[in-house]
């Protein structure tokens, strides 16, 4: 009866509903898909798409940035405010800005994770405005 509808998209089952705990859930998981997808053996360090599409000149960038406005838009779902959205939009920029400086593009994706920053500020924003909601870290 509560049942929440799911999508397959490629394979994986994602929730569609636009109720907050089916948005957080589409957000962690892009969130994992770009940030934290793979390990780099010998030195057990997370990586995503974002950072391996990153070293792709140009179509790269242009990945990372239209995967982090992807959840910036699935964020606005959630009612946040301005200064939220705001806040995550920067970190879009700036991950996007310096993703198109050679070589240094490259090494700041491995360091500066513009979608887990946002991703933590949606958990903030859902943990003072919809309690109800359960946030799981995987």
């Amino acid at each position: 009866m509560g049942e929440t509808q799911t999508i397959n998209l490629m394979g994986i089952e994602m929730p569609a509903g636009k109720d907050p705990a089916s948005v957080y859930r589409r957000i962690q998981m892009m969130e994992q898909l770009t940030e934290r997808s793979m390990t780099i053996p010998g030195i057990n360090y997370d990586v995503g798409m974002d950072a391996i599409v990153g070293l792709i000149p140009v179509v790269g960038d242009i990945f990372g940035v239209a995967m982090g406005a992807y959840i910036v838009w699935e964020a606005r779902n959630l009612g946040m405010s301005k200064w939220h959205m705001s806040r995550m939009i920067g970190n879009v920029a700036v991950d996007g800005v310096i993703g198109f400086v050679p070589l240094v593009g490259d090494v700041a994706d491995f360091a500066f994770r513009s979608n887990s920053r946002n991703l933590k500020i949606v958990k903030n924003y859902l943990s003072k405005h919809h309690p109800h909601v359960t946030v799981v870290d995987r």
